[in-house]
């Protein structure tokens, strides 16, 4: 019988498992947010480096591509006192910021961001994968070494490795029951390893949760001062009012003072009304930012309230301890290992243990938690023998 399930496990074809070392909200840090960022960089550097992203009109016999160029690089500007929507909508002035003004006397508010949006946005996703990054180098594929071997734990029922597609390798009895001993005793007698994992694991949700904060901060900078309220004022327009709050943050239409000498060397100043199409990029790109950190905000609020759960609660409350092993592993179902290894747990240690719960197929979880309650338990139950031992005196056979 064996034979024959040999020779179909060689036929057939298992994807490996990947091993988890994080969790969700992690994901949506460094997959998701990375992701998004960088698909915004593209968007943005597409529009700004290869379409027209800045269009200036000015006085004839201008070359236009020379004001376009210099108003892009010297910054546009809208006066302040021209600020006024109802302005507009009485049409005192043409556009929003866009009027007369005496230079010196009229304050005025430059808008320079949008040189920067595209090296910002880029920086804020480097940010976002900063913290995988640290932990998968601080991690070093100690939890794939340890469960490599493992993920189809379940088909080991010949005395020799059976190889199958993908590179998959399905373990003899002898050597998946050495492995599962290997792993209760890293996770007995090496604690200091799985306090150093755990310490690495907590740091880089730590700093996920304060490189939020600093992105929040440093973009509402880069703004301004108007990122705080984004939302706000998107909630709160109605998409017929014109023009839009959105339109004080990014404006459509500028102006720009382009100096020249004349031909006596006087100087000369010439006004320039500029359309940044760019803007119309983004506004969209920066409103969608502003719910997806309040979306990650929701999220990492939620994950720190669960770990401040898991510290509190994994050595004290046997439902919690089920119900979280429940669903990392459904197949652990042995209430005696749970309430003995888990009492006896540092957080650090219980933290590992899910993590290996979570890699780990179902029986061989069940086995090694059974055979770490027993190392642990001064008075193991008497019924209680190793799944596997029928296995070795068949192989003695």
């Amino acid at each position: 019988m064996l034979s024959a399930f040999r020779s179909v496990a060689i036929n057939v074809h298992y994807g490996r498992k990947k091993t988890i070392i994080d969790n969700f909200v992690s994901k949506l840090y460094y997959r998701a947010s990375f992701g998004i960022l960088l698909v915004a960089t593209i968007l943005v550097c597409s529009r700004q480096y290869v379409g027209e992203h800045i269009r200036c009109i000015a006085d004839r016999g201008l070359p236009i591509n020379a004001i376009n160029t210099y108003c892009f690089f010297a910054t546009t500007f809208t006066v302040v006192k021209h600020l006024n929507e109802s302005a507009v909508r009485n049409e005192v002035v043409p556009h929003l910021g866009v009027g007369p003004y005496v230079e010196g006397d009229d304050a005025v508010k430059r808008h320079a961001y949008y040189q920067w949006v595209p090296f910002m946005l880029f920086l804020q996703a480097l940010m976002f994968y900063a913290p995988h990054y640290y932990w998968r180098n601080r991690e070093g594929g100690r939890m794939k070494e340890l469960v490599n071997g493992l993920e189809h734990a379940y088909l080991s029922l010949t005395t020799e490795d059976i190889k199958l597609g993908c590179g998959t390798t399905v373990l003899s009895r002898k050597k998946a029951r050495q492995k599962i001993m290997q792993i209760r005793n890293v996770f007995i007698n090496r604690k200091y390893i799985n306090k150093s994992w755990t310490r690495d694991f907590v740091f880089a949700e730590l700093l996920s949760v304060v490189i939020l904060g600093f992105q929040i901060c440093i973009t509402d900078v880069f703004l301004g001062g108007a990122f705080m309220s984004l939302g706000p004022d998107v909630l709160q327009t109605d998409g017929s009012s014109e023009p839009s709050p959105l339109d004080l943050v990014f404006p459509k239409v500028t102006k720009c003072t382009f100096r020249k000498y004349g031909p006596s060397g006087s100087l000369q100043l010439h006004d320039a009304l500029c359309v940044l199409a760019l803007n119309i990029v983004n506004e969209k790109i920066y409103v969608f930012l502003w719910f997806w950190f309040a979306i990650l905000c929701v999220a990492t609020l939620a994950a720190v309230l669960w770990r401040v759960l898991t510290v509190i609660l994994h050595a004290r409350c046997l439902l919690f301890n089920r119900t979280v092993f429940g669903f990392a592993n459904p197949q652990v179902l042995d209430l005696w290992s749970v309430i003995t290894v888990t009492k006896e747990c540092h957080f650090c240690d219980w933290l590992f243990l899910y993590y290996l719960a979570k890699n780990l197929d179902g029986f061989v979880f069940r086995e090694l938690l059974l055979s770490a309650a027993v190392e642990m338990s001064d008075v193991p139950p008497e019924n209680y023998h190793y799944a596997s031992d029928d296995d070795d005196e068949e192989d003695e056979r």
